[in-house]
This record gives structure tokens, C-alpha cells and sequence, in this order.
């Protein structure tokens, strides 16, 4: 007996079959804001959602409890911590050789203070690369995420201001999702932070293009601690 086959009908006009001809152009696009808006959105899977940087710990010590506490938290992690330093490894990868990029990798991953904040940097560097390089065609080696997001933004010559500017942004409006899940934060409240930091994001941007690693420090011992007892917290939302 012979087997029918299924065929899709011609009038469900609604339906769309991709097929592995239609996927060879993705990710051909020209405009660097659309590419780097896809890089940096919560839908580009590098999992970033579920890290909260330590601030899951603060909060459950009680030392960020409302919006205002919130805003001098991101303000300082920003300021003098991982922030300001992972624009300047980004900026850093970006203008790298070769030969010089492997350093700036290394570094990246011996400035996390504890064991969560490194994979932190670590897995999502390995997922962005991995769907990076299926998406564009490019050669990415897994590298913490600021430094893989430098250098792929380097070899599709995507404008450095612009990638620190949203770099930063993705950053903040992370922690900021966290905030608004843990402390709990009102969605209108994490806005209106978010808001805040605009200006403060802004100048970390503009300050880490030269990309010297030199200036590459920070002062957050409160945040790094947070991140290290978060190793051993009990109940827990987030993987940092």
C-alpha cells in the first residue's frame, strides 16, 4: 500500500516554511545598530537573565531594599567596578592583534572575584561566541564575554562608540531586571534608575575607547564580597 505524504495546503496563507535556503542570508545586515541591538537584547542567548552580579546577596542581607538603594548599588558597579572595566576590555579586544588578544582574555578572566562571577563572564563569552559565529560566518574563540564582544564587533568593523554605548546599557538593564525581580522593584521604579545611570553610561563609553588596559581597577570590595557569599547562599533565583 502506497504511504500518502503530507503536503502543506495552499490556502493556509498564514503558515511560513523556512527552509535551508532562506536562512543562508541571515545575519547579512549593514547596519551596526540592528546587529548590535540583536547582540545585546535578552533574545540573544547568552543567558544573561539569570546572573544578578552579587546583587541577589545584598539584597537578601538587606543592604539594597528600595529604588534609591538600587540606584547607588548600579551607580557604583558601574563606576568602579566590572562596568567601567569590561567597556575597557571590550575596547581593548576591539583594537588587539592577534597576538595581543590573548592577554586581554587572560586578564579578563583573572579579574573575577570570585568563582560565580567568572563563569558569569565566561559562559556568556562562550555562548555569544557560538552564536555569533553561526549567525556571521566570523572565527570566534570562546573569551569572556566583553573581550568576544570586541572582537566580533572588530571583525565586522561595527563603529567601537556605538558598541560600548550598548555594551554598557545591556549591562545595566540586566542588574536592573534582577533589581526589579528581587528587592522586588517596581517595573516604572527600575525604569527610572535605569534612566539615571543614562549619563553615567554615557561617560564610562566615551572613557573606555582608547581601550588601555593600564586603567583597567576598581574599589568595590562590598559588591566582590557580596559575590563571593553568594556562593553559599541558600535559597537562590540567580547563578551570581
Amino acid at each position: 500500500m502506497a504511504t500518502a505524504t503530507a503536503r502543506p495546503r495552499a490556502d493556509r496563507t498564514n503558515t511560513t516554511t523556512i527552509t535551508t535556503t532562506t536562512m543562508t542570508g541571515m545575519g547579512t545586515t549593514t547596519d551596526p545598530a540592528l546587529i548590535l541591538h540583536q547582540w545585546l537584547s535578552p533574545a540573544f542567548p547568552v543567558g544573561a537573565f539569570a546572573y544578578s552580579h552579587g546583587l541577589e546577596w545584598d539584597v537578601a542581607a538587606g543592604r539594597v531594599t528600595d529604588a534609591a538603594a538600587f540606584a547607588d548599588w548600579l551607580d557604583t558597579v558601574l563606576e568602579h567596578g566590572s562596568g567601567r572595566n569590561d567597556a575597557i576590555l571590550l575596547a581593548a579586544a576591539y583594537r588587539a592583534d592577534d597576538a595581543a588578544l590573548d592577554g586581554i582574555a587572560e586578564l579578563a578572566d583573572a579579574l573575577a572575584p570570585s568563582s560565580e562571577r567568572r563563569e558569569e563572564t565566561l559562559a556568556q563569552g562562550r555562548a555569544f561566541a557560538a552564536t555569533a559565529a553561526a549567525l556571521h560566518g566570523i572565527d570566534l574563540a570562546p573569551m569572556a564575554y566583553p573581550v568576544v564582544v570586541g572582537r566580533a564587533a572588530r571583525l565586522l568593523e561595527l563603529p567601537l562608540d556605538l558598541t560600548l554605548r550598548l555594551f554598557v546599557q545591556a549591562f545595566a538593564a540586566s542588574i536592573t531586571s534582577a533589581a526589579i525581580r528581587l528587592i522586588p522593584l517596581g517595573q516604572t521604579d527600575g525604569q527610572r534608575v535605569l534612566a539615571l545611570a543614562s549619563p553615567r553610561i554615557e561617560d564610562l563609553a566615551t572613557q573606555a575607547v582608547p581601550g588601555d588596559v593600564e586603567a583597567v581597577g576598581g574599589a568595590v570590595p562590598l559588591i566582590d564580597i557580596a559575590s563571593m557569599r553568594h556562593e553559599r547562599q541558600g535559597t537562590r533565583l540567580f547563578r551570581s
